[in-house]
């Protein structure tokens, strides 16, 4: 389950410090990541109405096939892995593994899937750890191109993600505590809440 919050910044907002944040002694090295990924929908969008996602994504640690869904309880994230097959260069024929098109029958029985947008994300990523070297939190500054595959219009932005680990206590008082923290150092360099909740809607323009 993700448990993360989202921020929109300006091209020239600094990274602030998260170093003194609850549960945080030390900040890692920055990694970065080229992030490729292609989501799919059907004609009718049957999974963004029941808001879930279906994406194709290349490079980082976990790239492979995702869905994501959400609920009361939060997003959920489910994997499979990339396999031997490249990203074709005709989107249009990119195929979807069985197993994957098993997982989204529930919402759109067998109805064709197609490309519906692609993200691409120049991600620096930087892991927020406790005196164990455990993962409490990672914060990613994202350089984000996306284009609407079926309205053809393409966008560019940048935006933080700040998103649990392992390590982070299950406490909601913890967590509101550390939020709060974070919502506070990025509200100080210039930083503000998500206008959307997603990548994939920020593509659509939502």
């Amino acid at each position: 389950m993700e448990v993360e919050r989202k921020y929109d910044v300006d091209a020239s907002t600094r990274v602030p410090d998260l170093s003194g944040m609850p549960g945080v002694v030390a900040v890692g090295d920055r990694e970065v990541r080229l992030l490729d990924a292609v989501y799919l929908d059907t004609r009718g969008l049957a999974l963004a109405t029941a808001a879930v996602a279906l994406r194709r994504r290349s490079g980082g640690p976990d790239e492979g096939w995702h869905v994501k869904t959400s609920g009361p309880d939060g997003r959920h994230e489910y994997g499979w892995p990339l396999g031997a097959d490249p990203l074709p260069d005709d989107l249009g024929s990119l195929v979807v593994p069985p197993a994957v098109r098993t997982a989204v029958a529930v919402w759109c029985a067998d109805d064709d899937l197609s490309p519906l947008a692609r993200v691409q994300n120049e991600r620096h990523a930087t892991a927020l750890v406790d005196a164990d070297g455990a993962l409490v939190a990672e914060f990613v500054d994202d350089h984000v191109t996306a284009s609407d595959l079926r309205g053809g219009t393409s966008t560019a932005w940048r935006e933080w993600e700040v998103e649990l680990g392992p390590a982070a206590p299950a406490d909601p008082a913890w967590r509101e505590r550390f939020f709060t923290a974070v919502d506070d150092a990025v509200t100080a360099v210039g930083g503000r809440q998500a206008a959307s909740g997603s990548k994939l809607q920020r593509a659509l323009g939502r």
